[in-house]
């Protein structure tokens, strides 16, 4: 509780969370988020906070997670403009009802929460953004592209 900030860095996101578990820091981290800690992380150290998103870790292909420990109440999508692969995975999941509404991010930005809003897409990288992903009401996927503030220093 002492701490301001918990970062997570990435790797296998299912090994992740089963560590976490077996030791109970599901549930320490749980508490202090309630406190206001900010929790924090890149790959796998972002999908975690969600109820879950598209992982590799598995194997080569990729696959959805669907047990992250869900403080955030949106599934995650990583390096979606890094690996070809991770968009498409993304719509067809969001598509087949497999993940709800996505919160992604290309390489280099972030997405920042108020509790469980949404408030920002932030960037170190010029270009990179925040995207949501949806499945319309006629079953189709819709991806919106984030108003992304670019951080710059001082």
């Amino acid at each position: 509780m002492a701490q301001d900030v918990v970062w997570v860095g990435g790797g296998s996101v299912a090994n992740l969370l089963a560590v976490w578990r077996v030791h109970g820091l599901d549930q320490i981290f749980r508490r202090v988020w309630q406190a206001g800690v900010v929790l924090g992380g890149v790959s796998a150290g972002s999908i975690c906070w969600y109820r879950g998103g598209t992982t590799d870790s598995f194997g080569p292909e990729l696959r959805a997670v669907t047990d992250g420990l869900a403080l955030l109440p949106f599934d995650n999508g990583v390096h979606l403009d890094s690996e070809p692969a991770r968009r498409p995975t993304v719509h067809r999941l969001v598509r087949d009802g497999v993940l709800g509404e996505t919160h992604c991010t290309d390489d280099g930005a972030g997405l920042v929460y108020r509790g469980t809003e949404l408030v920002e897409a932030v960037t170190e990288v010029d270009g990179a953004a925040g995207h949501v992903v949806t499945r319309g009401a006629d079953g189709e996927v819709v991806e919106r592209r984030l108003p992304t503030r670019l951080l710059t220093a001082g």
